[in-house]
Parts: C-alpha cells; sequence; structure tokens
C-alpha cells in the first residue's frame, strides 16, 4: 500500500500525518501526531518570525520527515498556515526547513485552509445535507466555511488566533474574570463577520483547542483520535472549561487529565474563541473533528 505524509506548520503547533491507502481507497493511520513549537510566538508585536521558535520548529519538522522517510512514504506535503502568512521572514524559514530535509512549505491561504478542513470533516463524519458551518481554530487565526451537504455556499479566514489573546490578556496563568470578559468582548468584536448569520443545522469545530477540550470532557489519560471524532461539546462544558482554566496557573492546567500540557498557557483563550463562535452562530452545541487540514491536504494532493 502507498503511504503519504502532510506537514501541517501552524502558528502554535506542527501536525504531522502519515496514512497508507490501500487498492480500494481507503485510507488507514500510520501517524498522526503534534508538537507545540509556538512557531508564532513574538509575532503580533515584531511582525516577524523569532530565530528560536523558527529553530525548534525547524528541528520538529526535520524529525518529522526523517520518520516519514523511515516509513517509507512515497511523498511529503507541508504547508504553512496564519503565522507563515503574515511574518515578513517566512521566506527564509522556508528556505532553511528546504536545506534542512529537503521539503517546501506551501504557505496556503485562509481560504484554502478553510476549503480542505471542510473537505476533511464531510470525508470523516456521518452528517446530513443540511446547512453547516465547519471553522477551524488555531494560533493565530480561525477560518470558516459555510455550505450545504458536499456543497461550499462561503469560506474566509479571520486573525482570530489563541496565541495572540493569550499575550495581549496574559492568559497563561490565572487571571480575573474582568480578564475573561474584557478577552471574550475583543473576541466578539474581532468575529463581527459572523454577525446577523443564520444558525446552521450543524456547527463542527476542530483544531488543537477544540479537540482539547473534548479530551477534558472525556477525561483521556492517554488522546485517542477515534473517541474523540464525533464528540459532542455543549455550551455548559465550554463555559466550565473556561472557569476552570481561569482559576488555575499553567502549571496546574498541566494536571488536568485529557488537557496537553504544552496547551495548558493557549487553552483559556482557545476556548474563549470556541464560545464566542458558538455564540455568534446561535448553537449550544458542536461537533468535534479529529481530522483537520492535514487530512484534507492528504485526500486533495494524494487522491480520495
Amino acid at each position: 500500500m502507498a503511504r503519504y505524509a502532510v506537514i501541517d506548520v501552524g502558528t502554535n503547533s506542527v501536525k504531522f500525518h502519515v496514512a497508507e491507502k490501500d487498492e480500494g481507497g481507503a485510507w488507514r493511520t500510520v501517524v498522526d501526531r503534534t508538537e507545540v513549537t509556538r512557531l508564532g510566538e513574538g509575532l503580533r508585536e515584531s511582525g516577524e518570525l523569532g530565530r528560536e521558535p523558527m529553530k525548534r520548529t525547524a528541528a520538529a519538522i526535520e524529525g518529522m520527515v526523517a520518520e516519514a522517510r523511515r516509513d517509507g512514504v512515497s511523498a511529503t506535503a507541508a504547508v504553512g498556515t496564519m503565522g507563515m502568512r503574515t511574518a515578513r521572514n517566512s521566506g527564509s524559514f522556508i528556505q532553511e526547513v528546504e536545506r534542512l530535509c529537503g521539503v517546501h512549505i506551501e504557505v496556503i491561504s485562509g481560504e484554502d485552509e478553510g476549503r480542505l478542513a471542510y473537505l476533511a470533516v464531510k470525508a470523516g463524519l456521518r452528517l446530513g445535507e443540511g446547512s453547516l458551518v465547519v471553522f477551524d481554530t488555531g494560533g493565530g487565526s480561525t477560518q470558516f466555511t459555510f455550505g450545504r451537504g458536499a456543497s461550499v455556499q462561503e469560506r474566509f479566514s479571520v486573525n482570530v488566533g489563541a496565541v495572540a489573546y493569550t499575550e495581549r490578556y496574559r492568559l497563561g496563568r490565572s487571571v480575573s474574570s474582568e480578564q475573561v470578559r474584557a478577552t471574550l468582548d475583543a473576541i466578539a468584536a474581532d468575529l463581527a463577520r459572523l454577525d446577523g448569520a443564520r444558525p446552521p443545522d450543524t456547527l463542527v469545530g476542530l483544531g488543537g483547542a477544540v479537540t482539547n477540550i473534548a479530551a477534558v470532557k472525556l477525561a483521556l489519560a492517554k488522546y485517542d483520535p477515534d473517541i474523540v471524532q464525533g464528540t459532542v461539546l455543549e455550551r455548559a462544558e465550554v463555559e466550565r472549561q473556561i472557569e476552570l482554566y481561569r482559576t488555575q496557573s499553567a502549571d496546574d492546567r498541566r494536571r488536568i487529565v485529557g488537557l496537553q500540557a504544552e496547551r495548558a498557557e493557549v487553552i483559556l483563550a482557545g476556548a474563549c474563541v470556541v464560545e464566542t463562535v458558538m455564540d455568534k452562530l446561535g448553537k449550544d452545541r458542536l461537533s468535534v473533528s479529529d481530522r483537520g487540514l492535514r487530512h484534507g491536504v492528504l485526500i486533495e494532493r494524494f487522491g480520495g
């Protein structure tokens, strides 16, 4: 069976996916993991990727490429998202990664990011033919795709991500309820494009914040993508977790069962984004997709 790899270079984390396709065209996951490297650390203030964030992210990618080759992949695709779209020095980072491991990172648009996430959701979840909104919230941006059935009607990207709000409101530690309210108000203002949108029949969320909230709800001591896939998150659970993270330091958050330790600083901001999206779209619940951009790239680049 042919094997392929996808590397998704995000603002907060790098996702690595290896899958093999059988003769019938079905995909089987070989490797699926995430490394939090904080590529976008300090990007909001400087407009550039920092030396240390680039160094640790490049090292992570180099390790992933080496692992993919050991696993016998036929080809590897690498894509970059919001952090690389906005940083003035993304080109030098792309050149350094290519020098280290021979893989070129393609920086994709926010619209393409949303389209590929929608493709992954439709392939991975059993959904009806009603109206659907898929949102993918990450460290630097959130992508929205509106559709009905297999048809995409609108897609756009907004620079609303957990890293920037964490830095701006110092959410990597315990904070006051007033700071959380200020964060929610700022996110609501930055998501004004959603104002007036009709509530969809189905809302699906993906990305590290959403899947970590699901894992905490399920108290997963070890992350299991097949259990997380399709989990329903209700607004009350998101609110409960916001209050939980608000009252705890980063070290205390790392002891929460289900929370990826490297996301302890940014999870509060991420949960605030999730709650705001639910508010704007008038939904009290959403379905979680563990399948995201990397799966959409796999399907589109290497065949469904």
